[in-house]
């Protein structure tokens, strides 16, 4: 991966919709050189998908709470179960398992308040493998970035 790679990283990262006759403007190539760039990159595997991202407040969904929840088992088929469990929420929208003294950081966009109580039941108090959970909402959002 060039330079030339990394301005195109960069600018399908800000707006994946941008057209490839403005990509290539904006990186110094010629279209078809800028088009064939972007299909390598994806068959590579270093672009594994384009997302269109919403406004939460414009979708019903801006209540934002982290959850750090510590685990009881530990083995592969108790942590496979939960995080299956988390992946079918819509309200789940990211999962690390994570060092220290909790075993995972839930990230939650939510409808209100009552959705999160019902999750949070479901999901953490009414689970016998979760030992603790503790859970910050998020007052005002000051980045959110997602390019690397």
């Amino acid at each position: 991966m060039d330079q030339i790679d990394r301005k195109i990283l960069e600018a399908l990262q800000r707006d994946a919709s941008i057209r490839n006759v403005n990509l290539a403007e904006r990186v110094g190539l010629a279209p078809s050189s800028c088009l064939r760039r972007v299909r390598n990159l994806w068959e590579k595997g270093i672009i594994t998908r384009a997302v269109v991202l919403t406004d939460g407040e414009k979708m019903g969904r801006n209540l934002k709470a982290i959850v750090s929840v510590k685990l009881f088992d530990h083995g592969n088929e108790a942590i496979r179960d939960w995080m299956s469990a988390l992946n079918a929420e819509r309200a789940v929208s990211q999962v690390y398992s994570v060092s220290g003294e909790t075993d995972a950081v839930v990230i939650l966009t939510l409808a209100h308040m009552k959705e999160f109580q019902q999750l949070s039941q479901r999901l953490f108090a009414g689970n016998p493998n979760v030992i603790q959970f503790i859970t910050q909402f998020v007052l005002e959002e000051h980045k959110f970035e997602l390019a690397h």
